[in-house]
Formats: structure tokens, sequence, C-alpha cells
């Protein structure tokens, strides 16, 4: 909490770009094998009943893949390949089509970073499936299950896959022109030498299928020397299959979604203001709040969705306080008389509002602790007085509990207390610094944020996971890793189902690649 500000781009991670393997491999521009152009060579990975083929017509510079094999997907792969082995970071885009519209809607044809030729490899790709759906798709351990991040651009003309030190991201094109940012940015551990190529998978493993791959670009790159571009990306995660869904991508920085309760759209906080978009996705609009226009990354929605509690700095010394404000937009209603203070969490009946605040200060009360107040303003309630940081409260969905973080022990750690304060115990015990707890609204799961335990404080531009407790069995399971941080998922962010979650997640992509070309 502390530090707590309007939007600013995240400070950069140093690491990030000085990339490991800046020796680059250069030969791809004289091709061992020419009959297969850029590449070198080509056959099956895994078990495949009907042997793939690839064929190069150099006067179009196309590459027409055959392929058979089950999948690219769960712990081993069975497809056709056509690689080259290169180091360091590169660029691989191509125009992808299929030439027919049968066969399985899930077919794959992939633009792919692969640690090795075994089946259960580390690896990434961008695939475009039958269907049109386009994803990121990564193994970032050998044996380990896929996953994958799924644009929001359905049968994209032009892929692209870039590798930046340990991150791969994608990126799209509708049309005509250059790909643009599409959202993921992640560690995938490849080392050293690695295998880069395009492949194409039947997604049956009784059929072949075809692909074509045409004006097809195979770059190394030097590390960037300016700043780069700060992308974010507004993604969902289902709870059950843990598949990750682009809402909305743009080259600036936002933080917090909060989901309607209606499920129909989401909110989020940029440049001070608030806004909503569609959960299909689109153009997000500003919600009108008046003179908070310098709200931060502290918002939600009332129980009855009636109203959005707002933190906002605009006024008096710029310390945040609370407000609340029609959801449809008006005139700010202030609602704490002391600052700072960030809104955390509705009580189940709209009557009380959970926030922390810092009392105080230089006089012996530093420390930031959690207080409760009546949504219509009056007195505030100091529920907890332990030294260190009390960050991040929410009521449970029955209004027994109000969860929080706290770092009393040493580290941060998740902890509940029942809603007038008492009964304090702590819920998570592990290695991790554990943040901003949100219970499901059916109240049978916890999420929370999760740094290394080496990061202090909940700082921007981390490696960080999303994780699941059940809050029955006490079972914690990993539901996605990210780059994030701060403002990835500050509030409630709960869909009204509690099948998924809203959140965000960042990218630093350097300025020659990625849409900024």
């Amino acid at each position: 909490m502390r530090g707590k500000r309007i939007v600013v781009l995240p400070l950069l991670v140093a690491s990030v770009f000085l990339f490991a393997g800046a020796a680059l491999n250069h030969s791809w521009a004289s091709p061992a094998n020419p009959s297969l152009g850029i590449f070198e060579a080509s056959g099956d990975v895994g078990t495949v009943l009907h042997p793939g083929s690839a064929d190069y017509d150099a006067s179009t510079a196309t590459y027409a893949l055959t392929g058979s094999g089950e999948n690219i997907w769960f712990k081993a792969d069975a497809f056709q390949f056509v690689w080259k082995k290169m180091s360091g970071d590169i660029t691989l885009t191509a125009d992808v089509s299929f030439p027919t519209t049968t066969g399985n809607p899930h077919k794959k044809a992939v633009l792919m970073l692969r640690q090795s030729l075994d089946a259960d490899s580390v690896y990434a790709d961008v695939a475009l499936h039958g269907n049109g759906m386009t994803a990121l798709q990564f193994r970032d351990e050998k044996g380990g299950l896929t996953r994958e991040i799924q644009s929001n651009l359905s049968a994209p003309r032009r892929l692209r896959i870039a590798r930046r030190g340990d991150y791969v991201y994608m990126s799209l094109a509708a049309a005509e022109g250059e790909p643009e940012v599409a959202g993921g940015w992640l560690r995938v551990p490849l080392q050293g030498t690695f295998y880069v190529g395009i492949g194409l998978s039947s997604h049956d493993k009784d059929v072949t299928e075809k692909a074509n791959f045409s004006k097809v670009e195979l770059t190394p790159s030097a590390p960037s020397a300016g700043q780069p571009t700060v992308y974010s990306t507004l993604e969902t995660v289902a709870v059950k299959s843990v598949e990750r869904q682009v809402v909305y991508t743009a080259p600036e920085h936002f933080e917090a979604p909060n989901w309607s309760r209606d499920g129909s759209f989401l909110i989020f906080n940029r440049d001070g203001h608030i806004l909503r978009i569609p959960i299909a996705g689109g153009k997000p609009e500003i919600i009108d709040t008046g003179f908070a226009n310098r709200c931060n990354n502290d918002h939600g929605i009332s129980p009855d969705a009636t109203l959005l509690a707002i933190s906002d700095e605009s006024q008096g010394e710029h310390d945040s306080l609370v407000y609340t404000v029609p959801i449809s937009g008006g005139t700010p209603r202030r609602i704490t008389k002391n600052s700072p203070s960030y809104w955390h969490g509705w009580s189940p009946d709209g009557k009380t509002l959970a926030f922390v605040g810092q009392r105080n200060v230089g006089v012996g009360g530093d420390d930031f602790d959690i207080y409760t107040i009546p949504v219509e303003g009056g007195e505030e309630t100091r529920l907890t007085t332990a030294k260190g940081l009390d960050d991040g409260p929410e009521y449970s969905p029955d209004g027994t509990f109000i969860y929080f973080n706290s770092e009393r022990t040493g580290s941060m750690q998740i902890w509940r207390m029942r809603s007038d304060g008492s009964r304090q115990e702590q819920v998570t015990f592990d290695e991790f610094n554990n943040w901003f707890p949100h219970i499901s609204p059916d109240g049978k799961w916890m999420v929370f944020l999760s740094y290394e335990k080496g990061v202090a404080g909940h700082p921007p531009n981390k490696d960080v996971s999303l994780r699941l407790m059940s809050l029955d069995e006490k079972k914690i399971t990993e539901l996605a890793k990210l780059f994030g941080g701060q403002g990835t998922m500050n509030v409630p962010s709960w869909s009204p189902d509690s099948k998924q979650l809203a959140f965000v997640s960042y990218q630093l992509i350097p300025d020659e690649v990625g849409g900024t070309k």
C-alpha cells in the first residue's frame, strides 16, 4: 500500500534488457538446406501415424506443410516441424493459412520456439487453429502441462512470435500491415541453442492436414538501447481449465479490474480515471467521476451494483481519500475524513466499507492498518494494530470474515479475522510473499497474488503468479504465471458465477518490434 499513486509508467527492470545469449546466430541468411529456404531440416516430433512433409516453393517463398499428430498440448506433442537451430533473441513472422476449412476445428499451424525435439520439450508457439482461434501456447518445464493465452483477434492473417531475453510474446495482424502486440509476455526458459520454426498438427491422429506459410521472416535481434513500450493486457482466466483470454491490450499503463455484478463488463483505472469495457472487448469508456481525476487502483462495485467506491488523490494534500459515486457516473461523495485511505471491500449488505489507512504519521503511527466505516460516512473503526503493513481487506460473501494480507510475521502472508476485528488468524504459510486475497462469490475459493520470497512490497514489473486456495481443503494451486505485480489484481475481480477471474498483465516491448517497428 505504501507509495500508491496515480498511474505512472512502471520502472523498467534492467534485467529484462540484459538479454541472455546476446551472441546471435547469424547463419540464418545462409541456409544449410536450400530446399527448405531459411530452415535447416524437417521431421515429425512425437508419435504420428502418418508421416508429415514440407515443401518449399522458392518462386513464391511459401512453405506447404502436411502433418498429422494428435495435438500440440498437454504433456507431449505430435506434429510436423520445419526448423533451424538458433540462440539469443529472434523474431519469426509469417502469413499463415489453411487451404481447406474441413477437418478438426482445433488443427494447429504454429510458429514455434522449442528447446529440443523431444515430445515433452519446453516450448512456446503462436498457434492458429482451424476455427480461427489464435493463442500463445507454452510449456515452461520439460514434461509439464501446456498452457495458453487466447488472443481476442480471430483468424489473423499474419503471425509473429518474438523472444527477448527469457521472455516470449505474440503479435498479430488481421489484414495488411505489420503485426501488433496481442498480449502475453511469458518467461519461457530456453537455454543455449534451441529450435525455431513452423509446424502443423492435425489434432486427429488418424488424418493429415495441410497449412501454408508465406512471407516467412526469421531474424535475430540485438538488444534495444532505448526504452521499451509498456503494454497492459486485460485478461481473464478460467478456474477449471486455467485457460487465459485477452479482453483488451494497449500500449499504455492501466490497472486493477473489477467484474460487474451482472458479468457483462469490466472496470479498471487508467491515467487517474475509471473506465469500463464490455467483457467481449472493444473500446473502453471513461466513467464520469467529477473532480476525482486522480483515481488509483483501489476501486470496486457495491453489492447492489448501484455505486462505485473509488480512492482518489485529487483533493487537499493529494493523499488518497475514499469516495462513492453512482456506477454510471456522477459527483463523488466523500466517505473517509482522514487520509491516506485506500478502499478495498464492501460488506455483503452494502452498509460498510473496509479500507486501509495510515494515521498519525511521524508521531508513532506510521503503520498501515485496516479500518471499516459506514458507507454513509461517519467514524472509522480500527481493526488491526500489529506492527508492519496490513493491507487488502475483503469481506467473505457471508460477512463473517475479513481476509487481508499482513507482514506481521516477517513475510507477507494471508490472514483473516472476524468482521469486528477479533480472532485474527494466519491462512497461508509458505515461502512466497502473498498479497490481495479475493474470495469467490460462492465462498469456495480464495485467489491471491504471489511474489517470490525476496521481493519486498508489491512493486510492478515482476514475475508473479495468481494462486488459488480451496477454502475447504486449504489446497493451493497455480492459476497463472505472468509479468506484473502492482496493478495486476489489487481489488475484487471474480466473475459473478465464480468461474473466472480478471487481471492485468504487463509487457515491456523493445521499440524495434511488435507494433512499434
